[in-house]
């Protein structure tokens, strides 16, 4: 029999996806790795049965030129699609272009959708499974990157509701909800305020807001969430750092008591003091 397949997004050194072909592969599947920049792969071009594809998930025309690449590698059939591929944006609304907003969603929530509508034709066939990255940031009103949860939130229902149509194909649809995972992206620091910001005399404490969480290592988190997708899981399975917390308390506490959590957590309750009025 015939090692089963998966093509994973944004797989560049440090991030979840690099950890998750490492894992896939000592599982003894065959893997595509993908990145926008094949070179950022680095040490995997050597692993038995990893293949490196170039894979731009808001350039169509290079999820085609993947599509065929892979159908040769897999014969044309894929067991598991993970659309890891994602960026972070942390920067006030006010503060925030249309323009940046548009990109954000281009890859967090448009790109999910390009790519399980270009490879359905082999994930159909193979009833098999399609994984996609979401973050416990799309159920949080955490301050100061509400373009990147909104963005969340948008990947994350698009997912469950895909789950649902694609049941009767016997094909099962997995979000994940990620809490705080040590990777590159997750030092990802607040964007610089323009000179104009109404935020100004608080940048020191927005640059600073996020630095008081902890972080599950990469490497941890992506063999819990290898057991999970070839152990057959389906829906909802959540995992990092401040996971558990967000599934089994948040749910249930009033709005007031929910924004305390969040403003100790990040930027404190007295951020604002010495703010300017607009």
């Amino acid at each position: 029999m015939s090692p089963k397949t998966a093509l994973i997004t944004g797989c560049s050194t440090g991030g979840i996806g690099y950890s998750l072909v490492l894992e896939f592969q000592k599982r003894g599947l065959t893997v595509i790795a993908t990145a926008r920049n094949v070179s950022k792969m680095k040490g995997l071009e050597s692993l038995a049965n990893v293949h490196l594809v170039q894979l731009d998930v808001v350039d169509p025309q290079s999820i085609a030129n993947s599509v065929e690449e892979v159908t040769n590698i897999t014969g044309g059939k894929l067991d598991y699609l993970v659309n890891n591929s994602g960026v972070v944006h942390k920067a006030p609304v006010l503060d925030t272009t249309i323009e940046d907003a548009k990109a954000l969603f281009d890859v967090n929530v448009w790109g999910v959708l390009r790519m399980i509508q270009a490879y359905d034709s082999m994930i159909i066939p193979a009833k098999g499974t399609i994984v996609n990255v979401g973050s416990i940031a799309g159920s949080l009103n955490l301050p100061f990157q509400a373009m990147y949860n909104s963005s969340k939130a948008a990947s994350n229902l698009l997912s469950e509701g895909l789950r649902l149509e694609l049941k009767p194909f016997g094909v099962k649809v997995i979000t994940v909800m990620l809490g705080n995972v040590k990777t590159n992206m997750s030092d990802a620091s607040t964007l610089p305020l323009p000179k104009d910001s109404r935020y100004l005399a608080v940048e020191d404490t927005l640059k600073a807001a996020y630095d008081k969480f902890t972080f599950v290592p990469v490497e941890v988190f992506a063999k819990q969430l290898v057991d999970k997708v070839l152990g057959g899981a389906t829906g909802k399975v959540w995992g990092g750092q401040n996971a558990s917390l967000i599934r089994w308390l948040v749910p249930f506490l009033p709005t007031w008591q929910v924004d305390n959590m969040l403003l100790d957590a990040t930027i404190g309750r007295d951020w604002a003091v010495g703010l300017k009025k607009a």
